[in-house]
């Protein structure tokens, strides 16, 4: 197939309305996870890595970065095809907020809504503003905020 009339999975930046939802698929969050992104970011906290110290604090147990459950959110939302290959650049994150811990065994989601779009002609695009709820097993919103990005325009021709 010629790569120059493919058409990418994602959406362009024309096919996003307001109001448009998107509910990913779930997924786990391990010791695994928590371990190779401490050795990733260098954030050895001892309420994500020292069990022993984490019974002791606020929530009685070991907790997932918040910063690793972003970056999974980030990779759920890219997994559902919508944004793969229309995204020019990921721009902003607006006030998000870290609500609820996420313990390790539990299973997150998120949940996109478009909520704003601009175009951008100058970059053959425009801007896309999505409110972003990342939502545990118990129907619990654990972090939400904004993500901004710009998207390709659809090819002329």
């Amino acid at each position: 197939m010629d790569q120059a009339r493919s058409r990418p999975r994602g959406r362009y930046f024309e096919e996003f309305t307001i109001g448009d939802k998107v509910v990913t698929a779930g997924r786990t969050v391990t010791e695994s996870d928590v371990v190779t992104f401490a050795g990733l970011s260098g954030d050895y906290n001892q309420i994500h890595t020292d069990a022993h110290y984490s019974s002791r604090w606020m929530f009685g147990q070991r907790v997932a970065h918040g910063i690793l459950c972003l970056s999974i959110a980030s990779g759920l939302a890219v997994q559902t095809g919508v944004l793969e290959g229309t995204v020019l650049a990921f721009r902003e994150i607006g006030e998000w907020k870290f609500s609820k811990p996420v313990f390790f065994g539990d299973t997150i989601h998120v949940q996109l809504e478009v909520k704003e779009t601009k175009p951008m002609r100058r970059l053959s695009g425009g801007l896309v503003e999505l409110e972003v709820a990342v939502i545990n097993q118990k129907d619990e919103v654990v972090q939400k905020g904004t993500w901004s990005m710009l998207v390709t325009s659809q090819p002329q021709g």
